[in-house]
């Protein structure tokens, strides 16, 4: 057994797994400059077609990058880049020159979660609006 980038399991002779190549050219990809912070990943079935991958390889690949910190999940919106160059410190942000650099790993996944749920508590009080007005609106009208 041939053991690959932190430590992970390589195919007989080193070769890289096809979800390992799918990361890597998504990580230099990022590292050129071809996808930015902010920008969306490739889909599912891009990356599919690109690469010749069943579904599950472009999860395990997508899952890699995110557990790595090179992209975040937007629920509904899909995969984004996180920022330039994983290993730099001072990499751009979406945010501008003044907000701090992006969080990586699980920092960012926690980050991106605690945006979801603040978002869909939101949403729940703004239903909870409309139900109300709408319930007030139905009694004075059988009245």
């Amino acid at each position: 057994m041939v053991v690959g980038r932190r430590g992970r399991r390589r195919a007989a002779g080193g070769v890289p797994l096809t979800f390992e190549v799918i990361a890597e050219t998504l990580r230099e990809r990022i590292r050129s400059g071809g996808l930015r912070p902010g920008d969306a990943l490739p889909t599912q079935a891009v990356l599919m077609r690109e690469f010749g991958a069943s579904s599950l390889t472009v999860q395990k690949a997508m899952a890699l990058l995110k557990q790595e910190g090179w992209a975040v999940s937007r629920p509904g919106k899909g995969a984004f880049v996180t920022h330039d160059d994983h290993a730099a410190g001072d990499a751009d942000d979406l945010d501008g020159p003044e907000a701090p650099a992006p969080a990586t790993g699980t920092t960012a996944r926690v980050e991106a979660l605690e945006r979801a749920l603040s978002e869909a508590a939101q949403q729940i009080a703004d239903l909870r609006g409309r139900i109300e007005a709408l319930e007030s609106g139905n009694g004075e009208r059988g009245r």
